[in-house]
């Protein structure tokens, strides 16, 4: 899978970042959210089976939304790498959904966490998995990063092979104190990462992408 990292900038009036593409792999784009994004991301989280595992399938209304949006916009890297990332089909400009690339508040910023929301439309096609694939590669080529964790309830089947395809590895199972409980939750969450070293070796024994 060819990946590649677009030249980007930021605006120096208000430190957001242009419009414009971040990342592309074969069948996407991913570019920094604006303000427009909106409709789009209320569509995606008010569809029961996209937030099956994130709230027990609740639509979740615009206002939270919006609310979600602002924090995204506000949360992007000084240098524009970390943060989240709108998914469009190249071959469309069709919106897919997002992924998230970014240290957790707090956490360490040499091990981003990896993310991943998709349409129900666009399930099994693999988009999850070339995605997260490329922002790892990203991460490990471009940026100081020592690994990538990604975190999943331990029944969401379709989300843990998302990370193992992406070259994850099971790290842990743990339980949360989630303030919303889920069919499932009593069983708690897994934890998926790579490290540097893991990942070269992979890459190394794989050939290029």
């Amino acid at each position: 899978m060819d990946v590649s990292l677009s030249e980007f900038r930021v605006c120096t009036v208000d430190n957001t970042f242009a419009v414009g593409i971040f990342l592309e792999t074969d069948r996407m784009t991913l570019s920094w959210f604006t303000e427009h994004d909106i409709d789009a991301l209320v569509d995606l989280d008010s569809d029961p089976a996209v937030m099956q595992y994130i709230n027990g399938g609740q639509p979740v209304d615009h206002t939270e939304v919006a609310s979600n949006l602002d924090y995204w916009l506000a949360s992007y890297s000084t240098d524009g790498s970390f943060g989240f990332w709108k998914a469009e089909a190249k071959s469309s400009g069709q919106f897919i959904g997002w992924f998230h690339f970014r240290p957790k508040l707090g956490e360490s910023p040499t091990r981003p966490e990896l993310g991943y929301r998709i349409r129900r439309a666009d399930w099994g096609q693999g988009l999850a998995t070339e995605g997260s694939r490329a922002l790892i590669d990203m991460g490990f080529r471009r940026l100081a990063i020592d690994g990538v964790y990604a975190q999943t309830m331990v029944v969401n089947w379709a989300s843990r092979r998302v990370m193992e395809k992406s070259g994850l590895r099971f790290v842990r199972t743990f339980v949360a104190d989630w303030p919303v409980r889920i069919v499932g939750d009593e069983l708690g969450d897994v934890e998926f990462a790579i490290t540097r070293q893991q990942w070269e070796a992979d890459r190394g024994a794989n050939g290029p992408e």
